[in-house]
């Protein structure tokens, strides 16, 4: 009986003590949940800023939308280029420079030449007769750089931004700054398929890829097209060449267009080598 009466004592006093502890616990339960709470609530608001912002082509296509602007538009447009034909003692260098005015409006697009660029334009051609002037044409070499196409381009780039999309298959989407600032880069993979038939039976290897840096709201701010092919022709020609063409953009209005475009060239084949550069800015004026 005093046994029992013993164990029955302790069993109680570790109750009570038990029982002493259980805010202690209960505290610590409650302060844990808390955190596991406020981290479980965070959770959903995690992945909704992924999803804002995951669909980049979406947000690309979104921002073309609204940005194909018809107001009028004027600008100077200026074209350098520099190109290079051959090796060592027997390269030849060449280089351009000219400038026009254009408008774009109801009537459409004018290009508008100086009487100083006419008047350079009539000297190099008729210097062009002689064999020494002829790769001393900068203006008409510099003129060649403002087709309707090219012109195009860079007034209303979201048509130029809309065919290469469409050339190509949407690969990924990637976070990298830009200019200092947050961006996202779509990019895009161009198959082979898009050279003609003809062409793909000569080429051996395609690499085509092209790249759109945007802001937050999906608004173009620069694009990337890189291509190199390698192939033969007739059986015995081997032929490489590489092209990059880098458009930098802006909005005025509601207009997307191109404030800067540089295309490079490079190739060989047949024994033969060259390159070229071409540089074309455009400086919105006030309408």
């Amino acid at each position: 009986m005093k046994t029992t009466k013993a164990n029955s004592t302790s069993s109680q006093q570790t109750n009570n003590a038990n029982l002493a502890s259980l805010p202690q616990h209960a505290h610590y339960f409650s302060r844990n949940t808390k955190r596991l709470s406020k981290l479980l609530s965070l959770i959903p608001m995690f992945f909704l800023s992924g999803l804002a912002h995951a669909d980049g082509l979406a947000d690309l296509k979104s921002a073309m939308t609204r940005l194909q602007g018809q107001t009028p538009f004027k600008a100077h447009v200026e074209a350098k280029t520099w190109n290079k034909q051959g090796e060592g003692k027997d390269a030849e260098e060449a280089q351009g420079q000219a400038s026009v005015n254009i408008e774009d409006g109801p009537r459409g697009l004018q290009v508008f030449y100086s009487k100083e660029v006419l008047a350079r334009i009539e000297t190099e051609e008729k210097n062009a007769k002689e064999k020494s002037q002829r790769n001393k044409s900068p203006t008409l070499s510099g003129l060649r750089e403002f087709s309707a196409s090219d012109l195009r381009s860079m007034i209303s780039a979201t048509g130029y931004l809309n065919r290469m999309m469409e050339r190509g298959n949407f690969k990924s989407e990637r976070a990298e700054n830009y200019g200092g600032k947050p961006s996202r880069v779509v990019s895009f993979d161009i198959p082979v398929e898009r050279l003609s038939e003809r062409e793909r039976k000569y080429v051996k290897k395609f690499e085509a890829t092209f790249d759109v840096w945007i802001a937050a709201d999906g608004t173009p701010l620069a694009s990337r097209l890189f291509n190199a092919i390698s192939g033969r022709a007739f059986l015995v020609v081997s032929f490489e060449t590489k092209n990059e063409e880098e458009y930098v953009f802006s909005v005025v209005g509601d207009r997307l267009i191109a404030l800067r475009k540089e295309s490079k060239n490079s190739g060989s084949g047949a024994g033969e080598k060259g390159e070229s550069k071409v540089v074309i800015t455009l400086e919105p004026q006030s309408t």
